[in-house]
């Protein structure tokens, strides 16, 4: 009988021990201290078990017959050739040669976005860039998809995007100083199970349940009332999506018409004050952005408008908003409005008072910052300058040469010969995906290097066969966790799969930089660095004892030293001109010239509403009357084991489940799990209907992470068959800006499908 072991583990949904009985995963249970684990954590054997996992290095017969001459048009039809590795390691080698002496080091895009792994050494995208930086470099992206127009605007404001990224007020503050929280966006805690780099304990739910308790007022702003389902109590106001900025706007004008605002905040911390309050005024256009103007455009009440600027002015209030307010049309405005909306209250800097982001997009924001450096495996230096803004891939790869703009200055696209990929699945997170498979034609080579034959991986010329987490030695750990966690290797690899970092050391011997790249380490030994990283700067910089690498490589896990108490901006609230933002003129811009001088339509000087192309109240609604948001699913990590166990259970008939809500569904004939077809002028995609009183009229919610499936009958023309909503998005950017996605500006029809 085979002996039993338990080896601890990590993901970015929690911590967790798996059970292991000869090489077979036979139980997962979550960390001790986890008083609310994710249910993911029971998925992962999936992971080692599916019939989708990559066997052996495979390559298009297409292009072994003819390499880069080949016919592109059949990535997603051609079969595969098996290769051994040696084979296979040649072929990306000499590939990654020709396209550099031919073409230039800024025609091989690493794309490699994704969240393939919590573990900071086997992290195949960072290890993808060292690589590639010691050959001359690569053309990479900048920002993400969660976080693009947000991070650029609040930049140029406040000098840096801290408080976009979690390191702003801690919840334990605002729990005990605040009056209000509004939230535009919610808290939900279905993203807050999710943490980049791991995540220990889930304390969001307790921590929103124990605000409710002392009576903090928490007001969900929102098109669904689940995005703050901790406390039933939560005040919900329902809002046409991407009218955030209306109504924020139409608080102000009734904060300042009664003359409830802080002029000496506006005064002595802001710049451009008056230019921006003459707008909402409407002293400079005549248009009033009053409560009864921004009740026209947001649906919200002007007498629930009025009555929530008094509440945010007679108790100390926080202003927060999730991730994705931002990927939208004009993305960047709600978060410039936010801060100005904070700013005439004049709280900012107080404890309990202000502003912040992300608070529920993800696990760790607010509920513990560690002090110590973070372990993470470097990229080397910067060997070349050439990026895109994430998104923009289709465009890049439809338009080598052209122009684009990014945060005020002229860029040009590259010609893409080559895309590596590894760890992620772009025709999971990209919009348009009709548009991105035309994209998808032009390169002349494409490698993905994954475990699972996901979307882009069957549209490759070679494939790399990696390990899941589960089949390796790793450590996980980021700047909002707590704790450092061994990720102890659990099976053998799968078939003939290599871990990451062993697949690019081989490579890196083919290209002759093997000992810069590994830099003499093993792969353990690097883990153990890794650790003695953070355990140094600990010992050194704080005096904080941690223990030997020895021992917690056997605890599975060591405790950081942490910083629960934190107010953002409070030196620069006690005195700006000691304290002054990392921006010319130290203090927030209500209005920049910076910004006003690039003369972008789209992103002016100062926080503004500015008609998106698709929301309720545009034209196009009469043709697709419904404003489609694609968000997290609970049941995986975007599409993450899509297949898995946990995620399938969601579905119905293995479709993707559209939340809609029940008047709507009686207007359109549609009952509880019905197929129904969702379409606009850019795909269609089939779905199973899931009646959601929560979800407001109008809207439906798709979740993201279904793995695209097209249909091969030409009289479906290319129907996506599992749901996934991004082959209805629209592949525009935010604004020049900040170039962000704008996949929550989506409008669409639904109709109810005959039996499936």
């Amino acid at each position: 009988m085979a002996s039993r072991r338990d080896v601890f583990h990590c993901s970015h949904w929690g911590a967790y021990v798996v059970t292991v009985e000869g090489n077979a995963i036979v139980g997962v249970r979550p960390f001790a201290h986890d008083p609310a684990p994710s249910a993911l954590i029971h998925a992962v054997p999936d992971w080692i078990s599916s019939p989708r996992r990559i066997r052996s290095p495979m390559v298009r017969r297409g292009w072994l017959d003819r390499r880069h001459r080949s016919d592109t048009t059949r990535r997603g039809t051609d079969d595969f050739v098996e290769v051994d590795w040696d084979t296979a390691i040649g072929l990306v080698a000499d590939e990654i040669s020709r396209v550099r002496f031919e073409h230039g080091n800024r025609s091989i895009f690493a794309g490699s976005y994704g969240w393939a792994s919590s573990g900071r050494f086997n992290h195949p995208a960072t290890l993808l860039r060292r690589m590639l930086n010691l050959v001359g470099g690569f053309t990479g992206h900048v920002d993400s998809y969660s976080v693009a127009a947000g991070s650029v605007i609040l930049k140029r404001l406040l000098g840096n995007d801290d408080a976009f990224y979690g390191r702003s007020t801690s919840l334990r503050n605002v729990l005990e100083h605040a009056g209000t929280v509004l939230a535009f966006g919610g808290l939900p805690l279905h993203s807050a199970q999710i943490e980049a780099g791991g995540i220990g304990r889930h304390l969001l739910g307790d921590t929103l349940r124990e605000m409710s308790a002392r009576g903090v007022r928490l007001v969900n702003v929102s098109p669904d009332r689940g995005d703050l389902e901790a406390t039933p109590d939560a005040q919900w106001i329902a809002i046409r999506p991407n009218t955030d900025v209306a109504l924020i706007l139409g608080l102000i004008h009734t904060i300042v018409s009664r003359d409830l605002h802080d002029r000496e905040f506006l005064r002595t911390h802001c710049t451009g004050a008056e230019k921006f309050l003459d707008y909402v005024m409407g002293r400079s256009d005549g248009i009033a952005r009053s409560a009864d103007w921004a009740a026209s455009i947001s649906g919200v009440p002007a007498e629930a408008i009025v009555a929530l600027a008094l509440q945010l002015c007679a108790r100390r209030s926080f202003i927060t908003m999730t991730w994705s307010l931002q990927r939208a049309e004009h993305g960047e405005q709600p978060y410039w409005a936010a801060v100005a909306l904070a700013s005439v209250i004049g709280h900012i800097g107080l404890p309990g008072g202000g502003f912040g982001m992300a608070y529920g997009s993800l696990g760790g924001v607010g509920l513990g910052y560690p002090r110590t450096r973070s372990p993470a495996m470097s990229q080397g230096r910067k060997a070349i300058p050439s990026f895109i803004p994430v998104s923009r891939i289709s465009d890049m790869l439809l338009n080598p040469g052209s122009e684009f703009v990014y945060d005020g200055a002229v860029h040009r696209y590259p010609d893409t010969r080559l895309v590596y990929w590894a760890g992620g699945n772009p025709f999971h997170h990209h919009q348009d995906l009709n548009r991105l498979c035309r994209a998808w034609q032009k390169p002349q080579t494409i490698v993905v290097q994954d475990p699972l034959w996901t979307p882009a991986a069957r549209r490759a010329d070679i494939v790399l066969p990696a390990t899941t987490s589960l089949e390796r030695d790793d450590i996980a750990g980021n700047k909002r966790c707590e704790f450092l966690f061994a990720m102890q290797q659990a099976v053998d690899p799968v078939a003939l799969a290599r871990n990451d970092y062993d697949i690019f050391r081989d490579l890196s011997h083919r290209l002759g930089c093997e000992a810069e790249f590994t830099e003499g380490r093993s792969a353990f030994e690097w883990i153990e660095h890794l650790y003695g990283t953070t355990a140094n700067d600990a010992a050194v910089r704080l005096q904080h004892q941690m223990p030997g690498f020895e021992e917690f490589w056997k605890a599975g896990h060591a405790e950081l030293p942490v910083d629960r108490e934190r107010i953002y901006l409070a030196d620069f609230r006690r005195d700006p001109l000691a304290h002054p933002l990392p921006v010319p003129s130290g203090r927030i811009a209500l209005f920049s010239d910076e910004i006003a001088a690039l003369h972008y339509d789209d992103c002016p000087g100062h926080p503004a509403w500015i008609e998106p192309r698709e929301w309720l109240g545009a034209s196009a609604a009469r043709r697709f009357p419904y404003h489609l948001i694609s968000r997290q699913p609970e049941s995986r990590l975007h599409s993450q084991l899509d297949f898995g166990r946990v995620s399938q259970a969601s579905k119905v008939n293995g479709r993707e489940c559209v939340h809609i809500h029940p008047y709507d569904a009686l207007d359109a004939g549609i009952e509880e799990g019905d197929a129904v077809r969702l379409f606009n002028d850019r795909g269609q995609c089939l779905a199973s209907a899931l009646l959601d009183a929560r979800v407001m009229r109008g809207v439906l919610i798709l979740p993201t992470g279904a793995w695209y499936e097209p249909s091969n009958d030409p009289e479906q023309g290319g129907m996506d068959l599992r749901g996934n909503p991004n082959v209805l998005t629209s592949d525009r950017p935010s604004s020049r800006l900040g170039q962000g996605c704008a996949a929550q500006s989506c409008l669409v029809a639904i109709e109810r499908m005959p039996a499936l």
